[in-house]
């Protein structure tokens, strides 16, 4: 069951909230240092003794082959093959709406400016692996990749101890046309695409999810190569009100809850009644599930109801937590929505829970969390690419505005500057 918590103690909640992220924990900070400095000095030594310690796999060769690719194919069902051929295509439609085009201006006197759009030419894509798989993360990553341009899609994933890949994330990467697929997870992978081996070339950029040394070895590389994010413990934040179905309400929390003991579910809803029929269909629906110990664990570390007076409160409060994933189950959840500011993703309506997101409908499932959607956005297309400024003055065009730049430039002291401009008229 959920706790039930009353407006006064939601700053409690909300430190809580805050506290569950564990990049600043010294000794991860301090394995993850140490794992990046060996895989920087010794390659492939470096990876594969810490794919023997980590994942419990003697690798030879890390790339996965053509024939191990082949054989993956046969192992998966024609069904999944087709539902993941349909979820590709809804996300290809929604994320082709998100490119943009280079521009050029011709302004007056000779004066041209513009944007040049370019893919990033190569991208490092990390897949969960192991005892976790998850073909929707392949997809979620490499479509908007390859619509975007990417010339080269480098997947990573950690093996199984017998040294392969899940069959469907490898069936997954080959219907994305992920390019070439790596045997190698945790922060040694990271650091083997940020800084390349013998056997792993280097990227420019490395998305995807992973555990809290993968978040950690990324942002210890950021700046080196890009990321797309730091994503923390997944979460979802449910507004709703007394029309709202407690029993949807009960599984759409416990499947988020179900990722990890550190996920947080939160209700909020202006009635009580609601609050403990939701609780109610928890001790009912849990019984079935088969991460029920997670789900309960998560519950009490960062699960909560809060009651509020007026649903325009509770767009207050979610608008403060920032969540990666929102719902909204109430009679009119547009009119919520146009007062939604923060929030990774939002799914309207009784009839869209947040698996719908994390599947099928197209947008993507790669969200800010953590309180980090008050600034950043889902993984898009333009995280794939790159827009470079150009600009060209003729003489006559340089010579009207020379006086304002070289006063420009004496103002913050910067000589040379003001030089460069007019030697070009002495």
């Amino acid at each position: 069951m959920l706790k039930i918590i009353e407006k006064k103690v939601q700053d409690e909640l909300f430190q809580k909230l805050l506290s569950r992220s564990q990049l600043n924990d010294l000794k991860v900070n301090q394995v993850v240092e140490e794992i990046i400095k060996q895989v920087k000095t010794y390659g492939d030594e470096a990876l594969r003794n810490y794919t023997k310690a980590f994942d419990g796999a003697n690798i030879e060769s890390f790339k996965v082959s053509q024939e191990e690719i082949e054989e993956a194919n046969k192992l998966v069902s024609d069904t999944l093959k087709n539902d993941l051929l349909l979820a590709m295509d809804n996300i290809k439609f929604y994320h082709g709406k998100q490119m943009i085009e280079s521009f050029r201006y011709q302004k007056e006197n000779g004066i041209i400016i513009g944007q040049k759009v370019t893919p990033i030419q190569s991208v490092g894509i990390y897949v969960p692996g192991g005892t976790a798989a998850y073909p929707s993360t392949v997809l979620m990553n490499a479509v908007p990749a390859k619509i975007a341009g990417v010339e080269k899609i480098v997947m990573i994933t950690p093996p199984g101890k017998d040294g392969k890949i899940n069959p469907n994330i490898l069936v997954a990467a080959r219907l994305a046309g992920v390019d070439e697929i790596y045997k190698v997870g945790g922060a040694q992978g990271i650091a083997a695409l940020a800084y390349g081996t013998a056997s792993i070339p280097r990227v420019s950029k490395i998305v995807g999810p992973g555990n809290i040394y993968v978040a950690m070895a990324k942002k210890m590389v950021s700046g080196y190569v890009g990321i797309d994010m730091i994503a923390g413990p997944s979460e979802v934040l449910i507004i709703a009100d007394e029309h709202a179905d407690p029993r949807f309400i009960a599984c759409d929390l416990m499947a988020q809850a179900e990722h990890d003991i550190n996920a947080a579910a939160i209700l909020i809803t202006n009635s009580k009644n609601l609050a403990q029929k939701v609780n109610l269909s928890i001790e009912k629906e849990i019984k079935t599930l088969s991460r029920r110990n997670i789900i309960e664990a998560s519950f009490k570390n960062f699960g909560a109801i809060i009651i509020v007076d007026d649903l325009l409160e509770a767009v207050s409060i979610s608008n403060m937590i920032a969540p990666e994933h929102l719902e909204i189950l109430t009679e009119k959840p547009e009119v919520l929505f146009e007062e939604i500011t923060n929030a990774g993703s939002i799914f309207l309506g009784s009839y869209t829970p947040e698996p719908v997101g994390d599947y099928f409908a197209g947008p993507n499932h790669t969200l800010p969390t953590s309180g980090t959607a008050t600034f950043a956005s889902a993984l898009s297309v333009l995280d794939f690419l790159k827009k470079s400024s150009y600009t060209y003055y003729s003489k006559e065009a340089l010579n009207k505005a020379k006086d304002s730049i070289i006063r420009l430039a004496e103002a913050e002291a910067l000589t040379a500057h003001a030089r460069a401009v007019e030697v070009r008229f002495k």
